[in-house]
This record gives structure tokens, C-alpha cells and sequence, in this order.
């Protein structure tokens, strides 16, 4: 059946109408030149934007609230969801992110390919509910618990792939290239066994992903070399060298914790920017995860090169990594999104939150990060992110705009939280007003997958995650 009647809000153009024109009355959104009212979406059978008008009477259209563009998530780990809140008992000695790393290790161990898919489609439900549209996922669960390659070497990231065009999200494959244990090619430890390729390997994975996801234009694939510490340079050389032809965005974990730093220049007599920015052409294509400690110098480097400093500030903050030097970041004009990683909090709100909030913590000041274009905050803050995320994502979506693609987050501006508000006041509202759910619903490719609050499909995943974890618990 072709239209399917939505359980929830009784509207028959949720989650069907697929392979037709959709054209979206929305009372207000955010276009790439600021605010509009009573604006029409046209949306092709592809799922692009193809038209926009304004100051347009609702007619028959389906008739939206407060539409904004769909939140990119550039920076995922979806095994580490079924973990969240186990890191938070204190061992007897000092806590840190090498410690809780050891715990990550020990519980990913029993997650199989059927297990991840659960997982992941329970989290990426969870992110389409906040206003999420696009979520990277840096996977590298790669083997099976022995350490031996899946028949598809791709088979992890793939149930991924599926569980994200299961829910309705929009996915950027990260397959991570991972080989050595430390600096300078250090032998990977036991717990590493799951992650390990050579560049054939790793070739292989990613060969397999891009035919998988041909033609379907919610889904991209890019790489993610997992950090200095698991690559060598020769490695990476490689890989990259392979994969010149068709260059693919590259994400990877640089400067996240101080004792990585010291290892580093112990290991090249580089700190990890400095020593990434010598030996690669850092740019635009380029996402560098957390980049938390930085000098002066490696800031204005990477603000320059074009690339995305790819910022999570509640893992970060849940892992005591330390407070991103925004303050300089931004006055260099420097690009930057947000992700999730470890899944402590799903919400595009808290991580613009703590982001702002870590800088009023530093500097003893407040609307740290407004700038001259605009004294909200709040919009500078989405703003910035939806550029900087799509960028890291490889895809044509953060802005509602013709030849984008049809992803956008509805608002209900009836709520307590945003009533009374219009335009940017709404958008500071919904970021530093409180934590109650503001989203109504959900578009990617211009079909709604959350309606209302709801999912079609959120009893029967929610099930089965429960039914994971549990199996999990006993194995």
C-alpha cells in the first residue's frame, strides 16, 4: 500500500506517499536568508526541495508549524549506545577516559551483527525524535569476537546502514581504519582484536558499502582513519592514494586527551594537529573528532584549512576530556558540527547547550559564541552547526533550499517552551529553555518518519532493543 494511515496523528501522509510530489505549507521556516512566513516546500519525487515560495496561502497543502533544517549527527558510535551510564562507577583508582575505555572494550565484545542492528535502529530512532536527519557513523567493529573477518567484511557497518534506512535517517557510512595499538605502529592489545585491517582490508569494506548504497540518495560513505594512535601515516598514505579518484570525506579522532598529546610528541616530537597538518593536506573534506587540546597555532591551522572540527560536547564532557578552544576557533571564522558519540544524551539541543555553556565556563561571560551578524545565540549556534555537519556528512542537506535534499525538523510553537516565541527568539528558546521535546516532526527526503512525536515503528524497535540487551546480559 502506497499511503499508509499514520496511527498516531491519524494523517494520511505520514510515512507513505513515497515516489510522489509533496508540497508542505509551513506557517514559518528558516531559509538560507533568514525567516519567512506562510512558505510553500515543493518536494520532488527524489526527495529534493524543488521549489520554495513565500507569503503563500495553505490551500490543501499539508500544513506545518515551525519548520527548520534537520540537524546533521556527525559523529556516532552506535554500539556504545547499549553502554550508556554503565562508565559512572568510580574504580579504585583514578577515573579517566583510558579507564572507562577498558569498560567500552570489555562490554562491545559480545555485540553481534544482529545485536548492532537493533541497537543502532533503537538509536537512530531516538535521534529522529530529537530533530537529528543525518547521522556518520564512525564504526569499526569490524570482526567477529575472535577477531575474524565476517564473510562481508562489511557486515557490521552495513546493519547500520540498514537499521538507518530501516527508521527513516539519513546515514553517512564511516567504516574506520584501525591497525596498531599506539603511536609509531604499536601492536594493537587484545581488546582491539574486533577493529584490525590492513589497507586490502579496509579496502574491501569500504568497496562493499558504496555498492550497497547505490542509489539511494539518503545514504553516503566516506572513511574514518580512527586516530594517530591506531594508523601510521604510511597507512593512511595508502588508503588515501586508493581512494583519490573519487575523494572521500575523512573523519578522525585527533588531540581528544592530554596523555595523547604527550604520547604523540614523545612518539614524533609533533603534537597530533601539528603532526597531521605536516604530513596530509588537511581540507574542506577533512572532519578532525573533539580536537580538544590545540595551541593557538593548531587552531588557526585547522580553522584555515577549511575542515570541520567535529565537537561533542557531552561526551567530552561525561569522558573529563576538556573545553574545545572556541572562543579563538570562532574568531578565526573556523567550521564546526556536533555529534552524539557515545550517546550519554541524544539531543541536538543539550550538545549547542553545553557547547556555549563550556565557553561561559571558561571565560566567566555570557552569549560567548554570538557573532556580528546576529546577538542570538541560539541561531548562530544552529547555524553554524547545520553548515559545518552537512559539510562533515558529504551530503547536500542543512539548509531548507532548492536542490537540498527534503530533511527538516518541524517545531511546535505551541509548547511551553517556544509559545510566544517567533523566529530567532524561538531558536534561543528551544537551545537554552529547558529539556522537554519541542519536536513534533520529522522529515528526511521529504517523507515524514516521525509525526506527532511518534514513529510508526518505536513499539515494536523499542522491543527488541529491551530483547537485545538482555541477551546481551547473558551471554
Amino acid at each position: 500500500m502506497l499511503i499508509e494511515l499514520c496511527y498516531y496523528c491519524n494523517h494520511l501522509f505520514c510515512y507513505g506517499l513515497q515516489f510522489m510530489k509533496k508540497t508542505y505549507w509551513c506557517k514559518s521556516a528558516l531559509l538560507t536568508d533568514g525567516w519567512a512566513k506562510s512558505v510553500t516546500i515543493e518536494v520532488d519525487v527524489d526527495g529534493n526541495i524543488s521549489a520554495i515560495k513565500i507569503d503563500q496561502e495553505p490551500e490543501s497543502f499539508v500544513k506545518l508549524d515551525t519548520v527548520i533544517p534537520g540537524v546533521p549527527n556527525l559523529h556516532s558510535h552506535a554500539h556504545q549506545r547499549a553502554m550508556s551510564g554503565l562508565g559512572e562507577k568510580a574504580g579504585a583508582n583514578k577515573d579517566s577516559f583510558w579507564t572507562w575505555r577498558v569498560a567500552m572494550y570489555h562490554y562491545l565484545e559480545r555485540i553481534q551483527p544482529e545485536d548492532l542492528y537493533h541497537i543502532a535502529k533503537m538509536l537512530y530512532l531516538e535521534m529522529l525524535k530529537s530533530g537529528y536527519t543525518n547521522v556518520a557513523e564512525f564504526q569499526y567493529l569490524h570482526h567477529d569476537r575472535n577477531g575474524k573477518a565476517f564473510d562481508n567484511r562489511a557486515e557490521m557497518t552495513l546493519q547500520c546502514q540498514q537499521a538507518a534506512v530501516d527508521v527513516g535517517i539519513g546515514f553517512t557510512a564511516l567504516p574506520v581504519l584501525y591497525n596498531h595499538g599506539g603511536f609509531g605502529g604499536q601492536p594493537p592489545i587484545e581488546g582491539q582484536k574486533r577493529f584490525l585491517n590492513n589497507a586490502e582490508g579496509f579496502l574491501e569494506i569500504v568497496s562493499s558499502i558504496q555498492q550497497k548504497q547505490v542509489n539511494n540518495l539518503n545514504v553516503s560513505v566516506g572513511i574514518a582513519p580512527h586516530s594517530l594512535r591506531a594508523v601510521t601515516g604510511d597507512l593512511l598514505h595508502e588508503v588515501l592514494d586508493a581512494l583519490s579518484a573519487n575523494k572521500p570525506v575523512t573523519h578522525i579522532h585527533i588531540a581528544e586527551q592530554l596523555k595523547e598529546v604527550s604520547d604523540c610528541v614523545s612518539w614524533s616530537g609533533r603534537r597530533p594537529v601539528e603532526w597531521l597538518f605536516e604530513n596530509f593536506s588537511v581540507d574542506e573534506k577533512w572532519c578532525l573528532i573533539h580536537a580538544t587540546h590545540m595551541t593557538q597555532e593548531e587552531t588557526r591551522s585547522l580553522a584555515t584549512s577549511g575542515a570541520i572540527a567535529g565537537l561533542c560536547p557531552t561526551t567530552e564532557a561525561n569522558l573529563g576530556d576538556g573545553f574545545f578552544n572556541m572562543v579563538q576557533y570562532g574568531n578565526e571564522r573556523g567550521h564546526w558540527g556536533i555529534g552524539s558519540d557515545s550517546h550519554i544524551s541524544i539531543s541536538p539541543v543539550e550538545e549547542l547547550r553545553w557547547l556555549e555553556y563550556g565557553q561561559r565556563l571558561l571565560t566567566n561571560e555570557r552569549n560567548v559564541l554570538s557573532e556580528d551578524t546576529s546577538p542570538h545565540t541560539g541561531q548562530i549556534l544552529l547555524t553554524t552547526a547545520l553548515k559545518g555537519g552537512a559539510s562533515a556528512c558529504d551530503r547536500a542537506i542543512g539548509k531548507i533550499a532548492v536542490g537540498k535534499r527534503a530533511d527538516f525538523t518541524v517545531l511546535d510553537s505551541s509548547h511551553p517552551r517556544l509559545y510566544g516565541r517567533e523566529a530567532e527568539q524561538l531558536i534561543d528558546s528551544w537551545i537554552f529553555s529547558g529539556n522537554e521535546n519541542c519536536v513534533s516532526h520529522v522529515f528526511v527526503g521529504g517523507d515524514c518518519n516521525v509525526a506527532d512525536g511518534h514513529h510508526k515503528d518505536e513499539l515494536t524497535i523499542a522491543d527488541n532493543y529491551r530483547n537485545t540487551i538482555d541477551l546481551l546480559a547473558n551471554r
